[in-house]
Protein backbone atom coordinates (compact mmCIF):
# COMPACT_ATOMS: atom_id res chain seq x y z
CA UNK A 1 0.00 0.00 0.00
CA UNK A 2 1.49 3.42 -1.02
CA UNK A 3 -0.09 6.22 1.51
CA UNK A 4 -0.96 9.48 -0.24
CA UNK A 5 -1.70 12.58 2.25
CA UNK A 6 -3.61 15.77 0.66
CA UNK A 7 -4.00 18.31 2.76
CA UNK A 8 -6.97 21.45 2.27
CA UNK A 9 -6.68 24.89 3.95
CA UNK A 10 -9.79 25.98 5.42
CA UNK A 11 -10.27 29.29 3.98
CA UNK A 12 -11.89 29.68 1.61
CA UNK A 13 -15.04 28.44 -0.29
CA UNK A 14 -14.49 25.41 -2.65
CA UNK A 15 -14.91 26.15 -6.60
CA UNK A 16 -14.79 24.46 -9.92
CA UNK A 17 -11.11 24.99 -10.36
CA UNK A 18 -10.52 23.35 -6.57
CA UNK A 19 -13.11 20.27 -7.91
CA UNK A 20 -11.82 19.34 -11.21
CA UNK A 21 -8.08 19.86 -10.28
CA UNK A 22 -7.83 18.57 -7.00
CA UNK A 23 -11.16 17.11 -5.05
CA UNK A 24 -12.46 15.01 -8.12
CA UNK A 25 -9.45 12.89 -8.89
CA UNK A 26 -8.30 12.49 -5.12
CA UNK A 27 -11.84 10.59 -4.68
CA UNK A 28 -10.80 8.83 -7.25
CA UNK A 29 -7.67 7.47 -6.32
CA UNK A 30 -9.16 7.14 -2.82
CA UNK A 31 -10.89 4.68 -4.28
CA UNK A 32 -7.41 2.45 -5.51
CA UNK A 33 -7.31 -0.85 -3.44
CA UNK A 34 -3.39 0.63 -4.16
CA UNK A 35 -3.53 3.58 -1.79
CA UNK A 36 -3.76 4.61 1.79
CA UNK A 37 -5.62 7.78 1.52
CA UNK A 38 -5.23 10.72 4.35
CA UNK A 39 -7.11 13.51 4.14
CA UNK A 40 -7.03 16.77 6.52
CA UNK A 41 -8.76 19.98 6.69
CA UNK A 42 -5.65 22.45 7.96
CA UNK A 43 -7.22 24.39 10.02
CA UNK A 44 -3.59 25.15 11.56
CA UNK A 45 -2.24 26.37 8.70
CA UNK A 46 -5.10 28.81 8.04
CA UNK A 47 -3.99 30.59 11.12
CA UNK A 48 -1.05 31.34 9.36
CA UNK A 49 -2.79 34.17 7.08
CA UNK A 50 -6.43 34.41 8.34
CA UNK A 51 -7.32 36.09 11.61
CA UNK A 52 -10.97 36.08 11.08
CA UNK A 53 -12.39 33.47 13.26
CA UNK A 54 -16.10 32.88 11.20
CA UNK A 55 -14.45 32.38 7.91
CA UNK A 56 -12.37 29.62 9.07
CA UNK A 57 -15.08 27.72 11.01
CA UNK A 58 -17.33 28.22 7.78
CA UNK A 59 -14.65 27.36 5.11
CA UNK A 60 -14.01 24.02 7.57
CA UNK A 61 -17.84 22.66 7.61
CA UNK A 62 -18.12 24.05 3.70
CA UNK A 63 -14.93 22.09 2.66
CA UNK A 64 -16.00 19.02 5.34
CA UNK A 65 -19.42 18.81 3.52
CA UNK A 66 -17.98 18.85 -0.43
CA UNK A 67 -15.35 15.89 0.19
CA UNK A 68 -18.25 14.23 1.94
CA UNK A 69 -21.07 15.24 -0.75
CA UNK A 70 -19.11 14.48 -3.49
CA UNK A 71 -18.54 10.96 -2.18
CA UNK A 72 -15.65 10.31 -0.53
CA UNK A 73 -15.45 6.95 1.55
CA UNK A 74 -14.26 7.61 4.68
CA UNK A 75 -14.06 3.91 6.08
CA UNK A 76 -11.60 3.58 2.98
CA UNK A 77 -9.73 6.95 3.43
CA UNK A 78 -8.52 8.69 6.68
CA UNK A 79 -10.39 11.85 6.76
CA UNK A 80 -9.90 14.43 9.86
CA UNK A 81 -9.20 18.09 11.31
CA UNK A 82 -5.68 18.93 11.64
CA UNK A 83 -6.38 20.80 15.30
CA UNK A 84 -8.07 16.96 16.36
CA UNK A 85 -4.20 15.70 15.96
CA UNK A 86 -2.29 16.58 19.26
CA UNK A 87 0.60 14.93 17.94
CA UNK A 88 0.95 17.02 15.09
CA UNK A 89 1.96 20.11 16.56
CA UNK A 90 3.87 18.24 19.01
CA UNK A 91 5.82 16.52 16.38
CA UNK A 92 6.23 19.94 15.12
CA UNK A 93 8.60 20.71 18.10
CA UNK A 94 10.57 17.90 17.82
CA UNK A 95 10.95 18.65 14.15
CA UNK A 96 11.72 22.39 15.08
CA UNK A 97 14.38 21.45 17.29
CA UNK A 98 15.91 19.81 14.73
CA UNK A 99 15.59 22.50 11.75
CA UNK A 100 17.71 24.87 10.81
CA UNK A 101 17.12 28.65 10.43
CA UNK A 102 18.96 28.80 7.28
CA UNK A 103 16.61 26.52 5.75
CA UNK A 104 13.99 28.10 6.96
CA UNK A 105 15.49 31.43 5.75
CA UNK A 106 15.58 29.69 1.82
CA UNK A 107 11.79 29.58 2.06
CA UNK A 108 10.25 30.81 -1.18
CA UNK A 109 7.21 32.65 1.16
CA UNK A 110 9.47 34.23 3.35
CA UNK A 111 11.91 35.47 0.64
CA UNK A 112 8.79 36.92 -0.67
CA UNK A 113 7.38 38.58 1.90
CA UNK A 114 10.94 40.12 3.19
CA UNK A 115 11.70 41.33 -0.33
CA UNK A 116 8.62 43.05 -0.33
CA UNK A 117 9.37 44.79 2.76
CA UNK A 118 12.65 45.93 1.57
CA UNK A 119 11.22 47.31 -1.65
CA UNK A 120 8.89 49.89 -0.07
CA UNK A 121 11.58 50.68 2.12
CA UNK A 122 11.22 50.16 5.54
CA UNK A 123 13.82 49.39 8.15
CA UNK A 124 12.97 46.06 9.29
CA UNK A 125 12.61 43.51 6.64
CA UNK A 126 10.83 41.55 8.85
CA UNK A 127 7.81 43.58 9.43
CA UNK A 128 4.80 41.76 9.40
CA UNK A 129 6.15 38.58 9.03
CA UNK A 130 4.59 36.01 11.83
CA UNK A 131 6.57 32.84 13.05
CA UNK A 132 3.52 30.75 11.86
CA UNK A 133 4.56 32.18 8.21
CA UNK A 134 8.21 31.49 8.97
CA UNK A 135 8.15 27.97 10.23
CA UNK A 136 5.12 27.40 8.31
CA UNK A 137 7.02 24.61 6.11
CA UNK A 138 7.78 22.82 9.63
CA UNK A 139 4.17 22.22 10.19
CA UNK A 140 3.78 20.51 6.82
CA UNK A 141 6.42 18.40 7.35
CA UNK A 142 4.96 17.22 11.12
CA UNK A 143 1.60 16.97 9.00
CA UNK A 144 3.54 14.94 6.35
CA UNK A 145 6.02 12.47 8.69
CA UNK A 146 3.26 12.06 10.97
CA UNK A 147 1.60 9.12 9.26
CA UNK A 148 4.70 8.39 7.12
CA UNK A 149 3.00 9.47 3.38
CA UNK A 150 5.16 8.19 0.67
CA UNK A 151 3.50 10.29 -1.92
CA UNK A 152 2.54 13.85 -1.28
CA UNK A 153 0.43 15.96 -4.50
CA UNK A 154 1.63 19.08 -4.79
CA UNK A 155 1.04 22.13 -6.77
CA UNK A 156 4.50 23.43 -8.17
CA UNK A 157 4.91 26.13 -5.98
CA UNK A 158 4.67 24.30 -3.04
CA UNK A 159 7.15 21.81 -4.02
CA UNK A 160 10.07 23.54 -2.30
CA UNK A 161 8.47 22.25 1.42
CA UNK A 162 8.96 18.94 0.63
CA UNK A 163 12.31 19.11 -0.66
CA UNK A 164 12.30 20.63 2.95
CA UNK A 165 10.47 17.68 4.28
CA UNK A 166 13.06 15.65 3.40
CA UNK A 167 15.99 17.33 4.81
CA UNK A 168 14.22 17.73 7.91
CA UNK A 169 13.11 13.95 8.16
CA UNK A 170 16.87 13.11 7.54
CA UNK A 171 18.31 15.37 9.94
CA UNK A 172 16.11 13.37 13.00
CA UNK A 173 16.89 10.23 11.47
CA UNK A 174 20.37 10.46 11.20
CA UNK A 175 20.66 11.50 15.07
CA UNK A 176 18.18 9.27 16.30
CA UNK A 177 17.25 6.17 14.01
CA UNK A 178 15.55 5.60 11.08
CA UNK A 179 11.92 6.75 12.22
CA UNK A 180 10.72 8.77 8.90
CA UNK A 181 10.41 7.52 5.65
CA UNK A 182 11.01 10.30 2.66
CA UNK A 183 7.74 11.62 1.07
CA UNK A 184 7.81 12.00 -2.77
CA UNK A 185 6.76 14.98 -4.61
CA UNK A 186 3.97 14.22 -7.17
CA UNK A 187 3.02 17.47 -9.42
CA UNK A 188 0.78 16.08 -11.57
CA UNK A 189 1.71 16.98 -15.26
CA UNK A 190 -1.48 16.28 -16.63
CA UNK A 191 -4.00 18.16 -13.68
CA UNK A 192 -6.55 20.53 -14.93
CA UNK A 193 -6.31 24.04 -14.01
CA UNK A 194 -9.58 25.55 -15.32
CA UNK A 195 -9.63 29.50 -16.30
CA UNK A 196 -11.91 31.73 -14.26
CA UNK A 197 -13.80 34.47 -15.48
CA UNK A 198 -11.78 36.63 -16.44
CA UNK A 199 -9.33 34.08 -18.15
CA UNK A 200 -6.42 34.06 -15.67
CA UNK A 201 -6.41 30.93 -13.21
CA UNK A 202 -9.13 30.33 -11.72
CA UNK A 203 -8.64 31.30 -8.34
CA UNK A 204 -9.93 33.14 -4.64
CA UNK A 205 -7.33 35.69 -5.35
CA UNK A 206 -7.85 36.97 -8.21
CA UNK A 207 -11.73 37.32 -7.35
CA UNK A 208 -12.32 35.17 -10.96
CA UNK A 209 -13.78 31.60 -9.54
CA UNK A 210 -17.50 30.22 -9.89
CA UNK A 211 -18.25 28.67 -6.61
CA UNK A 212 -18.97 24.82 -6.59
CA UNK A 213 -22.18 24.85 -4.96
CA UNK A 214 -24.16 27.52 -6.42
CA UNK A 215 -28.04 26.94 -6.81
CA UNK A 216 -29.03 26.05 -10.68
CA UNK A 217 -29.79 29.47 -11.51
CA UNK A 218 -26.91 31.33 -10.14
CA UNK A 219 -24.77 28.66 -11.43
CA UNK A 220 -25.78 29.68 -15.05
CA UNK A 221 -25.67 33.52 -14.10
CA UNK A 222 -21.65 32.98 -13.75
CA UNK A 223 -21.20 30.57 -16.77
CA UNK A 224 -22.72 33.49 -18.79
CA UNK A 225 -19.91 36.22 -17.35
CA UNK A 226 -16.86 33.94 -18.85
CA UNK A 227 -14.94 36.12 -21.12
CA UNK A 228 -14.82 35.45 -24.85
CA UNK A 229 -13.64 37.29 -28.05
CA UNK A 230 -16.47 39.04 -30.62
CA UNK A 231 -16.91 36.49 -33.28
CA UNK A 232 -20.33 36.17 -33.73
CA UNK A 233 -22.63 33.63 -34.95
CA UNK A 234 -21.64 31.83 -37.92
CA UNK A 235 -18.15 32.13 -37.54
CA UNK A 236 -15.87 29.38 -36.96
CA UNK A 237 -14.14 29.99 -33.72
CA UNK A 238 -10.98 28.06 -31.94
CA UNK A 239 -11.33 25.88 -29.67
CA UNK A 240 -8.03 26.37 -28.26
CA UNK A 241 -8.56 30.00 -27.67
CA UNK A 242 -11.56 29.99 -25.82
CA UNK A 243 -12.13 29.46 -22.18
CA UNK A 244 -15.58 28.41 -22.49
CA UNK A 245 -14.30 25.28 -24.09
CA UNK A 246 -11.45 24.93 -21.90
CA UNK A 247 -13.70 24.62 -18.96
CA UNK A 248 -16.19 22.17 -21.24
CA UNK A 249 -13.36 19.67 -21.94
CA UNK A 250 -12.44 19.59 -17.88
CA UNK A 251 -16.09 18.36 -17.30
CA UNK A 252 -16.90 16.36 -20.44
CA UNK A 253 -15.88 12.84 -22.19
CA UNK A 254 -13.58 12.86 -25.08
CA UNK A 255 -16.58 12.51 -27.22
CA UNK A 256 -18.31 15.04 -26.26
CA UNK A 257 -15.25 17.11 -26.04
CA UNK A 258 -14.90 16.26 -29.88
CA UNK A 259 -18.63 16.86 -30.57
CA UNK A 260 -18.26 20.47 -28.87
CA UNK A 261 -15.22 21.21 -31.35
CA UNK A 262 -17.00 20.20 -34.06
CA UNK A 263 -19.47 22.86 -33.20
CA UNK A 264 -17.26 26.05 -32.56
CA UNK A 265 -15.85 24.75 -35.87
CA UNK A 266 -19.20 25.48 -37.17
CA UNK A 267 -19.84 28.48 -35.33
CA UNK A 268 -21.88 27.71 -32.32
CA UNK A 269 -22.79 31.08 -30.79
CA UNK A 270 -21.04 32.04 -27.42
CA UNK A 271 -24.54 32.18 -25.23
CA UNK A 272 -25.63 28.70 -26.90
CA UNK A 273 -22.15 27.56 -26.33
CA UNK A 274 -22.03 28.74 -22.14
CA UNK A 275 -25.70 26.89 -22.37
CA UNK A 276 -24.41 23.53 -23.54
CA UNK A 277 -21.35 24.16 -20.60
CA UNK A 278 -23.87 25.28 -17.65
CA UNK A 279 -26.41 22.26 -18.35
CA UNK A 280 -23.00 19.95 -18.64
CA UNK A 281 -21.57 20.87 -15.02
CA UNK A 282 -24.94 21.68 -13.45
CA UNK A 283 -26.35 17.96 -14.67
CA UNK A 284 -22.64 16.44 -12.98
CA UNK A 285 -23.36 18.81 -9.50
CA UNK A 286 -26.82 18.48 -9.32
CA UNK A 287 -26.86 15.28 -6.77
CA UNK A 288 -24.19 15.92 -4.95
CA UNK A 289 -25.14 19.61 -4.45
CA UNK A 290 -28.34 17.91 -2.95
CA UNK A 291 -26.35 16.03 -0.52
CA UNK A 292 -23.66 19.22 -0.01
CA UNK A 293 -27.19 21.28 0.89
CA UNK A 294 -28.10 18.34 3.55
CA UNK A 295 -24.97 18.27 4.79
CA UNK A 296 -25.14 21.85 5.46
CA UNK A 297 -28.39 22.16 7.44
CA UNK A 298 -27.12 18.81 9.59
CA UNK A 299 -23.55 19.98 10.35
CA UNK A 300 -23.79 17.08 13.27
CA UNK A 301 -23.01 14.93 10.64
CA UNK A 302 -20.26 16.60 9.47
CA UNK A 303 -18.62 17.01 12.57
CA UNK A 304 -19.36 13.16 13.77
CA UNK A 305 -17.41 12.56 10.48
CA UNK A 306 -14.50 14.09 11.60
CA UNK A 307 -14.20 12.80 14.77
CA UNK A 308 -14.35 9.54 13.63
CA UNK A 309 -11.64 10.44 11.03
CA UNK A 310 -9.55 11.76 14.14
CA UNK A 311 -10.18 8.52 16.22
CA UNK A 312 -8.66 6.46 13.50
CA UNK A 313 -6.00 8.66 12.72
CA UNK A 314 -5.05 9.00 16.59
CA UNK A 315 -4.41 5.10 16.55
CA UNK A 316 -1.16 5.47 14.56
CA UNK A 317 -0.58 8.60 15.55
CA UNK A 318 -0.40 8.33 19.30
CA UNK A 319 2.08 5.43 19.36
CA UNK A 320 4.23 6.49 16.79
CA UNK A 321 4.87 9.79 18.58
CA UNK A 322 5.18 7.77 21.91
CA UNK A 323 8.17 5.77 19.65
CA UNK A 324 9.54 9.40 18.18
CA UNK A 325 9.59 11.13 21.82
CA UNK A 326 11.57 8.08 23.50
CA UNK A 327 14.19 8.22 20.49
CA UNK A 328 14.83 11.57 21.78
CA UNK A 329 15.03 11.13 25.36
CA UNK A 330 11.90 11.74 26.46
CA UNK A 331 10.61 9.12 27.99
CA UNK A 332 9.61 7.66 31.48
CA UNK A 333 12.25 7.38 34.62
CA UNK A 334 10.75 3.90 35.57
Amino acid sequence: MTTVLTGITTTGTPHLGNYVGAIKPAIQKSQSENYDSYFFLADLHALIKCWEPDRIAQSTKEIAATWLALGLDTDKAMFYRQSDIPEIPELTWLLTCMCSKGLMNRSHAYKALVQENLDTGTNDPDKGITMGLFSYPVLMTADILMFNADEVPVGKDQTQHLEMARDIAARYNHHFGEHFVMPQTIVAKDQAVLPGLDGRKMSKSYNNTIPLWLPEKKLRKHIMKIKTNILEPGQPKDPNDSFVFDIYKAFATKEQTKVFAQKFAEGIAWGAAKQELFELINNELAEPRERYNELMEQPELIEQELLKGAQKAREFSVPFLKKLKNAVGIRPIA
